[in-house]
């Protein structure tokens, strides 16, 4: 949980990357049943190859309507994520009107279905699990730096690629930061890594310059680089071929740089593509909520905490924060008032949240927690309630 002393890393991807692609497509799919009808169940995998994307899922809805209405927009929302991150052709990427789109939707199994939305009126867990939030103090987000700065790095990337300030930059990119750890606090960053995809008739050195420039520059303060600091900005040179041209993506095959950078342990569930009675996602969300609170208040300077689940049953059968720098006993009284304050069944968590609802398609690039360009439930602290805090609707990166 903490990096006491020596080197730690964290990569991020953009939007354009296949992975990625495949994550925001699941979640426009999903925010798209959850605007029909809110109560919806949904659990939708993306896999992109090459020219080809196949969106495939198990759902569950009240009414029929809502089901065939989503099924008969699913190649336009295809069609529509694509073309959002920035591809519009073949030869280099994937192209969004051309490309074969295959749908498969399935009904919700009943041997699942009948766990989550019980005769009694609970709402169970979608599915037994194991879901870990952190905070820290590294930055004003709360959140550890390395994943800070990597997020930042490819946003910039997109930011100026959409602007046309560098429109020879593709939107398939990666980075990675590297921090020195000084007992316990980032103090100088040791190496950043770069990769952006690019137009073809760009050269690696004039684009290793204006990625320098434009990007990190931009990024990673001077007084914040070690006297060894080290920049690898396309290392390989070519980065022509992209996106699922170059690479197959896939939904959920991201789960680090959508957390915490591998600072903090991942229990192994996706988040993109599930409706919050999933606890994969929901949970994980409570569990960052509640580690904020425990750091935003003054309670301890880094925060871990556990939730865990049994498919069909509403109450976690474990419950975990660890604390730095606090004694077992205040550990114990910290768990008692978290506990009391908040309902950390699956209702109580989507009640608190507000989690029935279209936002979760902007989350899906740029990681889940500690964004500064979302007003997300998730991140609210001091026990403020959403109408206290304002609208929390995020703005599309």
């Amino acid at each position: 949980m903490s990096i006491r002393n020596g080197l730690f890393s964290s990569e991020s991807v953009s939007e354009g990357h296949p992975d990625k692609l495949a994550d925001r497509i699941s979640d426009a799919v999903l925010d798209e049943f959850l605007r029909h009808e809110p109560s919806s169940r949904v659990a939708c995998e993306t896999l992109l190859a090459d020219q080809c994307v196949v969106v495939a899922g198990e759902f569950k809805t009240r009414s029929q309507d809502t089901f065939r209405a989503v099924r008969e927009r699913a190649v336009t929302i295809v069609s529509d994520v694509l073309r959002d991150a920035g591809y519009r052709e073949s030869a280099t990427g994937i192209d969004p009107d051309r490309c074969e789109i295959q749908i498969r939707f399935n009904g919700q199994s009943t041997d699942i279905n009948q766990g989550v939305d019980r005769q009694d009126g609970v709402i169970g867990a979608g599915d037994q699990g194991l879901m870990f939030g952190y905070a820290c103090d590294d930055t004003p987000e709360l959140m550890p730096a390395p994943i800070v700065f990597a997020h930042r790095l490819v946003r910039r990337q997109a930011e100026l690629r959409r602007s046309g300030i560098l429109p020879w930059l593709g939107p398939d990119a990666k980075s990675q930061v590297t921090f020195r750890y000084e007992e316990g606090r980032p103090v100088a960053v040791e190496a950043v890594v770069l990769s952006t995809q690019h137009d073809v008739g760009i050269e690696t050195e004039a684009l290793r310059a204006a990625v320098s420039r434009d990007i990190i520059d931009a990024v990673i303060p001077a007084n914040l680089r070690a006297s060894s600091y080290r920049e690898l900005i396309n290392p390989t040179g070519r980065f022509v071929i992209g996106g699922p041209k170059g690479d197959t993506g896939l939904t959920g095959r991201k789960i680090i740089v959508d957390t915490y950078g591998g600072a903090a342990p991942h229990g192994g569930g996706a988040f993109s593509g599930k409706d919050p009675s999933k606890v994969d996602r929901s949970a994980a969300y409570m569990a960052r909520f509640l580690a904020k609170q425990v750091v935003a208040r003054g309670w301890s300077k880094r925060a871990l905490v556990q939730l865990a689940y049994a498919i069909g049953v509403a109450e976690p059968v474990s419950f975990l924060v660890q604390t730095e720098g606090v004694t077992s006993a205040r550990s114990s009284e910290i768990v008692d008032a978290l506990r009391r304050e908040f309902d950390l069944t699956p209702a109580g968590i989507i009640q608190c949240l507000d989690l029935q609802r279209p936002i979760y398609y902007p989350t899906a690039a740029y990681g889940h927690f500690g964004r500064d360009d979302l007003r997300l439930p998730w991140e609210a602290v001091d026990g403020l309630s959403l109408g206290e805090q304002g609208s929390i609707e995020g703005r599309q990166s």
